[in-house]
């Protein structure tokens, strides 16, 4: 092998390896954004931004605290975020990213999405006012933890029931993760958008909200006009037919089947088509 056939491998593994890097720190950015981590992460940064400002002023001290506080961070994360940790190396031990996306998980998509365009049908016809967001890989923990825990299996009568008016969970959104209902009577932040209708309200508005900072698919009821909207990437949809719903929600929520998903390529396109 030439001297020149050995640099160009040594610049496309220099090139991969950024690559898989910058892939990595992408994936875990997309997974903490909406949760607490976020708050933690924002505090590295400026306890590194006040390590170099007194690296460069020469304030030993400040510098020195700032030393331990990085050396002790790290052990302080292992500590905070331990169920977290523990969760993913059970799902590792348990070969679960080496899984196969068949048949099984196909329909119990498709009874997710039946779930949903039944529940929300019936609502409209009866102007029940209701917000419904589905989590996809961005993290909403901070906002599942403001509402009531359910953990339940997905159903429209389910679904139909909490937001029933008069009700202890009517109020507040249903928060959908994986293939259950989290939570219910959950708080979303509000949008600020000037560019939203007067006349929506504050339903509409959580929507949008949530679909400024993380990338879930939200679908309101208006109590007002039984109008159904999605919301997704900060984008209203108003008045959304029975047809294109379910065109959007198997579109975003349903993985069709492959023949086999490595972690590799789980990992990399998320075993998505």
């Amino acid at each position: 092998m030439s001297f020149s056939n050995i640099s160009i491998l040594h610049y496309l593994a220099n090139i991969i390896d950024i690559l898989v890097v910058w892939f990595v720190i992408y994936k875990l950015i997309m997974l903490i954004r909406g949760t607490k981590a976020v708050q933690l992460l924002k505090g590295i940064f400026i306890i590194i931004a006040v390590k170099i400002i007194s690296s460069f002023l020469g304030l030993q001290t400040v510098e020195w605290i700032t030393d331990q506080a990085l050396t002790w961070g790290f052990l302080a994360i292992i500590i905070i975020f331990q169920p977290e940790l523990r969760r993913a190396l059970e799902t590792l031990g348990r070969g679960n990213i080496f899984m196969r996306i068949g048949s099984r998980i196909e329909k119990e998509q498709h009874q997710i999405v039946d779930a949903i365009i039944d529940s929300t049908k019936y609502m409209s016809k009866r102007r029940i006012g209701a917000l419904i967001s589905i989590a996809k890989d961005t993290g909403m923990e901070d906002y599942i933890e403001t509402g009531i825990p359910l953990h339940a299996r997905i159903s429209s009568q389910l679904l139909i029931n909490i937001f029933i008016p008069n009700t202890p969970l009517h109020d507040g959104a249903v928060i959908i993760k994986g293939n259950e209902i989290a939570s219910a009577a959950s708080y979303l932040p509000l949008s600020d958008s000037p560019y939203l209708s007067k006349e929506l309200g504050t339903r509409h508005r959580a929507a949008l909200g949530i679909s400024e900072v993380t990338d879930s698919l939200t679908v309101v009821v208006s109590e007002e006009t039984g109008g159904i909207s999605v919301t997704k990437s900060g984008e209203l949809f108003r008045d959304v037919s029975e047809e294109r719903l379910r065109e959007i929600l198997e579109k975003e929520l349903v993985k069709l089947p492959e023949k086999k998903t490595t972690f590799f390529s789980k990992w990399l396109g998320g075993g998505k088509k």
